[in-house]
Protein backbone atom coordinates (compact mmCIF):
# COMPACT_ATOMS: atom_id res chain seq x y z
CA UNK A 1 0.00 0.00 0.00
CA UNK A 2 1.27 3.17 -0.83
CA UNK A 3 1.76 6.55 0.92
CA UNK A 4 -2.45 8.41 0.78
CA UNK A 5 -2.09 11.60 -1.14
CA UNK A 6 -2.09 14.30 0.93
CA UNK A 7 -5.10 17.08 0.71
CA UNK A 8 -5.17 20.23 2.31
CA UNK A 9 -8.42 21.98 2.77
CA UNK A 10 -7.98 25.69 3.37
CA UNK A 11 -11.18 27.15 4.84
CA UNK A 12 -11.19 30.54 4.69
CA UNK A 13 -13.74 33.14 6.65
CA UNK A 14 -17.66 32.37 5.66
CA UNK A 15 -16.90 29.24 3.73
CA UNK A 16 -19.84 26.80 3.55
CA UNK A 17 -20.47 23.36 5.60
CA UNK A 18 -21.55 22.12 2.59
CA UNK A 19 -18.99 22.54 0.07
CA UNK A 20 -17.11 21.52 3.08
CA UNK A 21 -18.95 18.07 3.33
CA UNK A 22 -19.30 17.46 0.07
CA UNK A 23 -15.61 17.47 -0.72
CA UNK A 24 -15.02 15.38 2.53
CA UNK A 25 -17.22 13.13 1.32
CA UNK A 26 -16.01 12.70 -2.30
CA UNK A 27 -12.59 11.69 -0.44
CA UNK A 28 -14.06 9.26 1.92
CA UNK A 29 -15.84 7.43 -0.75
CA UNK A 30 -12.66 7.57 -3.11
CA UNK A 31 -10.72 5.34 -0.58
CA UNK A 32 -14.01 3.17 0.34
CA UNK A 33 -14.04 1.94 -3.26
CA UNK A 34 -10.72 1.82 -3.25
CA UNK A 35 -10.57 -0.41 -0.04
CA UNK A 36 -7.52 1.47 1.36
CA UNK A 37 -6.56 5.21 1.93
CA UNK A 38 -5.66 6.78 -1.27
CA UNK A 39 -6.12 10.26 0.10
CA UNK A 40 -5.42 11.62 3.46
CA UNK A 41 -7.46 15.01 4.20
CA UNK A 42 -6.06 17.75 6.74
CA UNK A 43 -8.06 20.95 7.22
CA UNK A 44 -6.65 24.57 7.88
CA UNK A 45 -7.52 27.68 8.63
CA UNK A 46 -6.66 31.34 7.83
CA UNK A 47 -7.80 32.77 11.10
CA UNK A 48 -5.78 30.34 13.31
CA UNK A 49 -6.74 27.42 15.20
CA UNK A 50 -10.14 27.85 14.17
CA UNK A 51 -12.54 28.40 11.14
CA UNK A 52 -16.09 30.37 10.64
CA UNK A 53 -18.56 29.28 8.82
CA UNK A 54 -21.13 31.01 6.55
CA UNK A 55 -23.91 30.02 9.42
CA UNK A 56 -21.97 31.24 11.92
CA UNK A 57 -20.60 28.45 13.19
CA UNK A 58 -16.59 27.68 14.07
CA UNK A 59 -14.94 24.84 13.47
CA UNK A 60 -11.29 23.42 14.34
CA UNK A 61 -8.74 23.52 12.40
CA UNK A 62 -5.05 23.56 12.44
CA UNK A 63 -3.10 27.09 11.43
CA UNK A 64 -1.82 27.50 8.03
CA UNK A 65 1.88 27.27 9.67
CA UNK A 66 1.40 23.68 10.15
CA UNK A 67 0.84 23.16 6.15
CA UNK A 68 4.53 22.10 5.04
CA UNK A 69 4.82 21.10 1.84
CA UNK A 70 5.78 17.18 1.49
CA UNK A 71 5.32 14.35 -1.72
CA UNK A 72 2.74 16.66 -3.19
CA UNK A 73 -0.86 16.51 -3.36
CA UNK A 74 -4.22 18.69 -3.68
CA UNK A 75 -4.13 22.61 -1.69
CA UNK A 76 -7.74 23.27 -2.18
CA UNK A 77 -9.08 26.82 -1.22
CA UNK A 78 -12.82 26.36 0.17
CA UNK A 79 -14.56 29.71 -0.01
CA UNK A 80 -18.05 30.80 -0.70
CA UNK A 81 -17.82 34.46 0.63
CA UNK A 82 -15.39 37.61 -0.39
CA UNK A 83 -13.05 35.89 1.60
CA UNK A 84 -10.43 38.46 0.56
CA UNK A 85 -12.08 41.24 2.35
CA UNK A 86 -12.46 39.29 5.50
CA UNK A 87 -8.91 38.00 6.08
CA UNK A 88 -7.14 40.31 8.53
CA UNK A 89 -3.59 41.75 7.12
CA UNK A 90 -1.78 39.33 8.73
CA UNK A 91 -3.70 36.33 8.11
CA UNK A 92 -3.45 37.41 4.16
CA UNK A 93 -0.15 38.21 4.26
CA UNK A 94 0.45 34.38 5.65
CA UNK A 95 -2.10 32.97 3.22
CA UNK A 96 -0.39 35.31 0.33
CA UNK A 97 3.17 33.06 0.88
CA UNK A 98 1.46 30.06 1.38
CA UNK A 99 0.02 29.88 -2.23
CA UNK A 100 3.31 31.30 -3.74
CA UNK A 101 5.30 28.33 -1.99
CA UNK A 102 3.03 25.71 -3.22
CA UNK A 103 2.04 27.35 -6.35
CA UNK A 104 5.78 26.69 -7.37
CA UNK A 105 5.92 23.28 -6.40
CA UNK A 106 5.21 21.26 -9.27
CA UNK A 107 4.08 18.56 -7.23
CA UNK A 108 0.93 20.05 -6.23
CA UNK A 109 -2.36 20.87 -7.48
CA UNK A 110 -3.92 24.30 -6.22
CA UNK A 111 -7.46 24.84 -6.39
CA UNK A 112 -10.19 26.65 -5.28
CA UNK A 113 -14.17 25.90 -5.02
CA UNK A 114 -17.29 29.20 -5.20
CA UNK A 115 -15.51 32.82 -4.52
CA UNK A 116 -11.70 31.02 -3.74
CA UNK A 117 -10.16 31.64 -7.40
CA UNK A 118 -10.40 35.35 -6.85
CA UNK A 119 -7.33 34.77 -4.39
CA UNK A 120 -5.77 32.63 -6.74
CA UNK A 121 -5.32 34.97 -9.35
CA UNK A 122 -5.04 38.12 -7.05
CA UNK A 123 -1.60 36.08 -6.00
CA UNK A 124 -0.50 35.05 -9.36
CA UNK A 125 -1.70 31.77 -9.62
CA UNK A 126 -4.44 31.59 -12.40
CA UNK A 127 -1.41 33.61 -14.65
CA UNK A 128 -2.34 31.61 -18.36
CA UNK A 129 -4.78 29.20 -16.93
CA UNK A 130 -8.54 28.60 -16.65
CA UNK A 131 -10.33 29.17 -13.96
CA UNK A 132 -13.64 28.85 -12.87
CA UNK A 133 -15.64 30.84 -10.04
CA UNK A 134 -18.94 31.55 -8.33
CA UNK A 135 -20.97 33.23 -10.88
CA UNK A 136 -21.91 36.03 -8.72
CA UNK A 137 -18.87 37.88 -9.04
CA UNK A 138 -17.86 36.34 -12.24
CA UNK A 139 -17.61 39.53 -13.64
CA UNK A 140 -16.28 41.88 -10.94
CA UNK A 141 -13.42 39.19 -11.32
CA UNK A 142 -12.77 39.71 -14.96
CA UNK A 143 -12.67 43.38 -14.83
CA UNK A 144 -10.49 43.13 -11.96
CA UNK A 145 -8.28 40.45 -13.90
CA UNK A 146 -8.16 41.00 -17.16
CA UNK A 147 -4.97 39.09 -17.38
CA UNK A 148 -6.57 36.05 -16.34
CA UNK A 149 -9.51 33.66 -17.78
CA UNK A 150 -12.50 33.18 -15.70
CA UNK A 151 -15.17 31.55 -17.33
CA UNK A 152 -19.16 30.18 -16.67
CA UNK A 153 -18.91 26.65 -16.30
CA UNK A 154 -19.28 24.82 -13.69
CA UNK A 155 -15.78 23.92 -13.08
CA UNK A 156 -12.30 23.92 -15.11
CA UNK A 157 -9.23 21.90 -14.51
CA UNK A 158 -6.21 23.00 -16.24
CA UNK A 159 -3.59 21.30 -15.95
CA UNK A 160 -2.12 21.78 -12.01
CA UNK A 161 -5.17 23.68 -11.27
CA UNK A 162 -8.41 23.61 -10.53
CA UNK A 163 -11.70 25.77 -9.80
CA UNK A 164 -15.20 25.34 -9.30
CA UNK A 165 -18.13 27.72 -8.77
CA UNK A 166 -20.71 27.28 -6.11
CA UNK A 167 -22.76 24.70 -4.65
CA UNK A 168 -22.31 21.35 -6.18
CA UNK A 169 -19.93 22.01 -8.35
CA UNK A 170 -16.85 21.31 -6.05
CA UNK A 171 -18.45 17.70 -6.42
CA UNK A 172 -18.41 17.22 -10.21
CA UNK A 173 -15.08 18.77 -10.19
CA UNK A 174 -13.27 16.50 -7.70
CA UNK A 175 -15.12 13.71 -9.45
CA UNK A 176 -13.91 14.31 -12.73
CA UNK A 177 -10.29 15.07 -11.44
CA UNK A 178 -10.09 11.69 -9.66
CA UNK A 179 -11.44 10.26 -13.19
CA UNK A 180 -7.82 11.52 -14.53
CA UNK A 181 -5.82 10.22 -11.80
CA UNK A 182 -7.83 6.84 -11.00
CA UNK A 183 -9.49 6.47 -14.75
CA UNK A 184 -13.30 6.96 -15.60
CA UNK A 185 -14.80 3.31 -14.03
CA UNK A 186 -13.24 4.37 -10.59
CA UNK A 187 -15.19 7.94 -11.08
CA UNK A 188 -18.11 6.90 -12.01
CA UNK A 189 -17.74 4.13 -8.74
CA UNK A 190 -17.33 7.18 -6.67
CA UNK A 191 -20.36 8.92 -8.08
CA UNK A 192 -22.77 6.25 -7.57
CA UNK A 193 -21.78 6.19 -3.88
CA UNK A 194 -22.65 9.73 -3.45
CA UNK A 195 -25.84 8.39 -4.83
CA UNK A 196 -25.23 10.73 -8.10
CA UNK A 197 -27.03 9.92 -11.41
CA UNK A 198 -24.70 11.31 -13.81
CA UNK A 199 -21.33 13.48 -13.62
CA UNK A 200 -21.69 16.89 -14.82
CA UNK A 201 -19.43 18.11 -16.97
CA UNK A 202 -16.97 21.36 -16.71
CA UNK A 203 -18.98 23.29 -19.62
CA UNK A 204 -21.86 23.42 -18.27
CA UNK A 205 -23.00 26.60 -16.99
CA UNK A 206 -23.69 27.06 -13.46
CA UNK A 207 -27.25 27.55 -12.58
CA UNK A 208 -28.83 30.82 -11.51
CA UNK A 209 -31.12 31.26 -9.13
CA UNK A 210 -34.62 30.02 -9.84
CA UNK A 211 -35.60 33.69 -10.15
CA UNK A 212 -34.17 34.29 -12.85
CA UNK A 213 -35.38 31.30 -14.79
CA UNK A 214 -38.64 31.86 -17.28
CA UNK A 215 -41.30 30.56 -16.65
CA UNK A 216 -42.27 29.52 -20.52
CA UNK A 217 -38.87 28.50 -22.71
CA UNK A 218 -36.62 30.93 -24.80
CA UNK A 219 -33.91 30.70 -26.16
CA UNK A 220 -32.89 34.10 -26.16
CA UNK A 221 -34.61 34.77 -22.87
CA UNK A 222 -32.77 32.64 -21.25
CA UNK A 223 -29.31 33.90 -23.05
CA UNK A 224 -30.87 37.45 -22.06
CA UNK A 225 -31.47 36.84 -18.41
CA UNK A 226 -27.80 34.92 -17.79
CA UNK A 227 -25.90 37.85 -19.58
CA UNK A 228 -28.07 40.15 -16.71
CA UNK A 229 -27.05 37.57 -14.05
CA UNK A 230 -23.50 37.99 -15.00
CA UNK A 231 -23.01 41.83 -14.85
CA UNK A 232 -24.83 43.39 -11.74
CA UNK A 233 -21.44 45.23 -11.06
CA UNK A 234 -22.03 47.24 -14.55
CA UNK A 235 -25.72 46.95 -15.97
CA UNK A 236 -25.72 46.50 -19.50
CA UNK A 237 -27.99 48.33 -21.22
CA UNK A 238 -31.11 46.95 -22.69
CA UNK A 239 -29.93 47.95 -26.33
CA UNK A 240 -26.52 45.62 -25.70
CA UNK A 241 -28.20 43.21 -24.23
CA UNK A 242 -30.94 42.79 -27.21
CA UNK A 243 -27.73 43.02 -29.50
CA UNK A 244 -26.00 40.18 -27.80
CA UNK A 245 -28.62 37.88 -27.95
CA UNK A 246 -29.80 38.66 -31.61
CA UNK A 247 -33.18 40.33 -31.14
CA UNK A 248 -34.52 44.40 -31.22
CA UNK A 249 -35.02 45.95 -28.12
CA UNK A 250 -38.66 45.82 -28.86
CA UNK A 251 -38.70 41.73 -29.08
CA UNK A 252 -36.65 41.88 -26.28
CA UNK A 253 -39.44 43.21 -24.30
CA UNK A 254 -41.41 41.76 -26.08
CA UNK A 255 -40.11 38.50 -24.59
CA UNK A 256 -39.96 40.00 -20.97
CA UNK A 257 -43.78 40.92 -20.96
CA UNK A 258 -44.84 37.47 -22.83
CA UNK A 259 -42.84 34.94 -20.23
CA UNK A 260 -42.08 37.25 -17.28
CA UNK A 261 -45.18 39.87 -17.34
CA UNK A 262 -42.41 42.86 -16.58
CA UNK A 263 -39.97 45.06 -18.88
CA UNK A 264 -36.25 43.95 -18.89
CA UNK A 265 -35.13 47.33 -16.77
CA UNK A 266 -37.50 46.43 -14.20
CA UNK A 267 -36.34 42.53 -13.82
CA UNK A 268 -32.38 43.71 -14.34
CA UNK A 269 -33.55 46.02 -11.54
CA UNK A 270 -35.06 43.44 -8.83
CA UNK A 271 -32.03 40.96 -9.65
CA UNK A 272 -29.44 43.47 -8.48
CA UNK A 273 -31.12 44.29 -5.63
CA UNK A 274 -31.77 40.73 -4.49
CA UNK A 275 -28.26 40.03 -4.99
CA UNK A 276 -27.42 43.07 -2.95
CA UNK A 277 -29.75 41.78 -0.09
CA UNK A 278 -27.83 38.47 -0.33
CA UNK A 279 -24.68 40.61 0.07
CA UNK A 280 -25.65 42.54 3.31
CA UNK A 281 -26.85 39.37 4.89
CA UNK A 282 -23.91 36.91 4.06
CA UNK A 283 -20.68 39.53 3.83
CA UNK A 284 -18.99 42.09 5.98
CA UNK A 285 -18.74 44.44 2.56
CA UNK A 286 -19.61 48.28 3.76
CA UNK A 287 -23.46 49.61 2.06
CA UNK A 288 -21.52 51.65 0.08
CA UNK A 289 -19.16 48.58 -1.53
CA UNK A 290 -22.25 46.68 -1.95
CA UNK A 291 -24.37 49.30 -3.76
CA UNK A 292 -20.82 49.78 -5.57
CA UNK A 293 -21.00 45.99 -6.93
CA UNK A 294 -24.63 45.85 -7.73
CA UNK A 295 -24.32 48.20 -10.39
CA UNK A 296 -25.38 51.50 -8.06
CA UNK A 297 -23.38 54.52 -8.70
CA UNK A 298 -23.89 56.26 -5.16
CA UNK A 299 -24.75 55.03 -1.63
CA UNK A 300 -28.20 57.62 -1.52
CA UNK A 301 -29.32 56.03 -4.58
CA UNK A 302 -28.85 52.69 -3.67
CA UNK A 303 -30.78 53.27 -0.23
CA UNK A 304 -33.13 55.33 -1.79
CA UNK A 305 -33.66 52.24 -4.58
CA UNK A 306 -33.70 49.42 -1.95
CA UNK A 307 -35.89 51.10 0.55
CA UNK A 308 -38.38 51.97 -2.28
CA UNK A 309 -38.45 48.05 -3.00
CA UNK A 310 -38.28 46.50 0.04
CA UNK A 311 -39.70 48.93 2.32
CA UNK A 312 -36.43 49.80 4.41
CA UNK A 313 -32.97 50.89 4.10
CA UNK A 314 -29.68 48.82 3.50
CA UNK A 315 -28.60 49.97 6.97
CA UNK A 316 -31.89 48.22 8.74
CA UNK A 317 -31.56 45.33 6.25
CA UNK A 318 -28.56 44.66 7.93
CA UNK A 319 -29.46 44.76 11.35
CA UNK A 320 -31.94 42.82 10.94
CA UNK A 321 -30.15 40.15 9.92
CA UNK A 322 -27.22 40.62 12.61
CA UNK A 323 -27.84 37.89 14.90
CA UNK A 324 -25.08 36.79 17.93
CA UNK A 325 -22.71 33.48 17.07
CA UNK A 326 -24.10 30.14 18.99
CA UNK A 327 -20.97 28.02 19.16
CA UNK A 328 -21.51 23.86 19.27
CA UNK A 329 -19.47 21.75 21.11
CA UNK A 330 -18.13 18.59 20.19
CA UNK A 331 -21.66 16.32 21.06
CA UNK A 332 -24.06 18.95 19.19
CA UNK A 333 -25.65 20.75 22.01
CA UNK A 334 -26.09 24.57 21.88
CA UNK A 335 -23.83 26.63 24.05
CA UNK A 336 -24.94 30.44 25.16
Amino acid sequence: MGTPCSIALILLPGFSLYTLGAVRSVFALANEVEGEPLYRLRQYSAEGESASTQCGLTLAAEPLEQLHAEQGGLLLLIADERSDERLGVASSHRLAQLLQRFGQDSGWTVGASGTGAQLLAQHGLLDGYRAAIDWQIQAEAAKRYPDNVFTTGLFEIDRNRISAGAGAAVTDMLLHWLGKRHGSIFAAEVAVALGLERMRGGDERQPVPASSQPAVGSARLKDALELMAANLAEPLPAEDIAQLVGVSRRQLERLFRQHLDTLPSRYYLELRLKHARRQLKQTTLSILQVGLVCGFTSGSHFSTTYRNYFGYTPREERARHTMPLVETDNAGEDIE
